[in-house]
């Protein structure tokens, strides 16, 4: 009975320990306060949150009052608003743009896709999204960005790139677009496991921190077919294997069953798309604990925008084919409880408008918190960050934005973000 007391006030005097802020500032700490806070790990709304940030990263969480403001902080009161963790894009194309002319980009060098990325950077940051998956950029360019924001030189989401996507010869990852006499082709072209490995090692070699093969055809291809596999179940094995010894986390971009089901068997972290899963390819997910990353907004922007963008016919044509098949596919995937991730494919969309992906998830079939979860540790899970990012939790990177309104009522105030913090660093104040 003793012993029982002695456990009840060692775990009371650490609650309250929890909510007392050392009184001696250091320098460059932060005191922050708000209406509520999105708690995405207890699934629930804290009332008056406040928190003490110190060196980038939550130094001590508790709620007005009851955590004491250090000597010398800097006091931020975010009065009326709600505290999120910052938002997480997994499927971000950074050097890519959705507005002009369609084949513009296409022309473009590793040094003019570095820029754009550098633009389209900071959009996404503004628009709350601190950490992005970049899942394809030629030459290196999104990996030089991702340095440059490491470096302080620029601002910019924390990005995990995987440089050159990995498929064969005259599939997804190819360039189609060109006759043969022009020698186009993609900087993750490869035919066999054995060569498809070489690409996962020669893409680690320059600076990839996530790797993606492409399983099937795709939309904004010319010459595939949406559904049709591509890689076979021994090149995805083979690239799945040494992405995992290199301890790097593998995406497969996969429309189509057949490739969405050998991906899942390989052992891949994640399907992108996942357009025509069936039944069979969502229990597959649930039994590997693969996750799903589907992009259910952004054909919108496709279908009313494409064509004046240039978007050949083909494209529109296989956006028509996905579309609807897509969103039922989402919704039965919700329902069966298969792991899901927030995934954009910004770039197919102007960057920036991410955050508009969140109602869609909504009306297909999640609860406003398992849109925000998918985020935010769904993300930080799937990148293996789940102890550094994706929650407000003592010790985790303040990456903080803040709404005003109860995105638990109404998901699309996440379209308008007031506040954001990045590494105890705020990008955004609010006015």
């Amino acid at each position: 009975m003793r012993r029982s007391v002695f456990k009840v006030t060692t775990a009371v005097s650490a609650l309250l320990l929890s909510f007392t802020a050392p009184t001696l500032a250091e320098e460059g700490d932060i005191y922050l306060s708000a209406k509520a806070m999105v708690d995405v790990i207890g699934g629930k709304l804290v009332e008056n949150p406040a928190l003490v940030i110190r060196g980038g990263r939550i130094a001590a969480i508790g709620t007005a009052g009851q955590l004491s403001v250090p000597d010398g902080a800097t006091e931020i009161a975010l009065d009326g608003m709600t505290l999120t963790p910052g938002f997480m894009d997994m499927h971000v194309h950074l050097s890519g743009d959705a507005g002009g002319n369609f084949f513009a980009g296409l022309s473009y060098s590793a040094p003019r896709q570095a820029v754009v990325a550098v633009k389209n950077a900071r959009k996404t940051l503004m628009a709350g999204f601190t950490t992005v998956r970049d899942v394809g950029a030629g030459g290196g360019s999104v990996i030089a960005v991702r340095d440059g924001i490491n470096a302080g030189d620029i601002d910019g989401p924390r990005i995990f790139a995987v440089g050159n996507a990995i498929g064969i010869t005259g599939g997804h990852c190819d360039n189609n677009f060109f006759p043969p006499e022009m020698g186009a082709k993609g900087g993750g072209i490869a035919d066999g496991p054995w060569a498809i490995r070489a690409k996962v090692r020669e893409n680690i070699k320059y600076g990839a921190n996530a790797i993606k093969v492409c399983a099937t055809g795709g939309v904004f291809s010319k010459g595939t077919k949406v559904g049709v596999q591509q890689l076979t179940l021994e090149e995805l094995k083979s690239a799945v294997a040494e992405a995992h010894l290199r301890g790097m986390t593998i995406a497969a971009h996969a429309h189509g069953i057949d490739g969405i089901k050998a991906a899942i068997v390989a052992g891949v972290d994640s399907i992108e798309h996942a357009s025509f899963a069936d039944d069979e390819a969502i229990s597959l997910a649930k039994e590997y604990g693969t996750y799903f990353s589907m992009d259910i907004y952004n054909t919108e922007y496709t279908l009313a925008f494409g064509e004046a963008n240039g978007v050949p016919e083909e494209n529109i044509n296989k956006e028509k084919q996905v579309s609807k098949a897509q969103r039922d596919a989402f919704g039965r995937a919700v329902k069966a409880g298969v792991k899901m991730v927030f995934g954009s494919d910004a770039a197919i969309y102007p960057h920036g408008d991410n955050a508009k992906q969140f109602s869609r998830m909504v009306k297909y079939g999640m609860t406003p918190l398992q849109a925000l979860q998918a985020a935010t540790i769904n993300a930080a899970t799937l990148l293996k960050m789940e102890n550094d990012i994706g929650a407000l939790q003592e010790g985790f990177m303040a990456d903080i934005v803040a709404v005003s309104g109860n995105p638990l009522d109404d998901i699309s105030v996440t379209e308008n973000v007031a506040f954001i913090m990045q590494g105890g660093k705020v990008v955004k104040s609010a006015k």
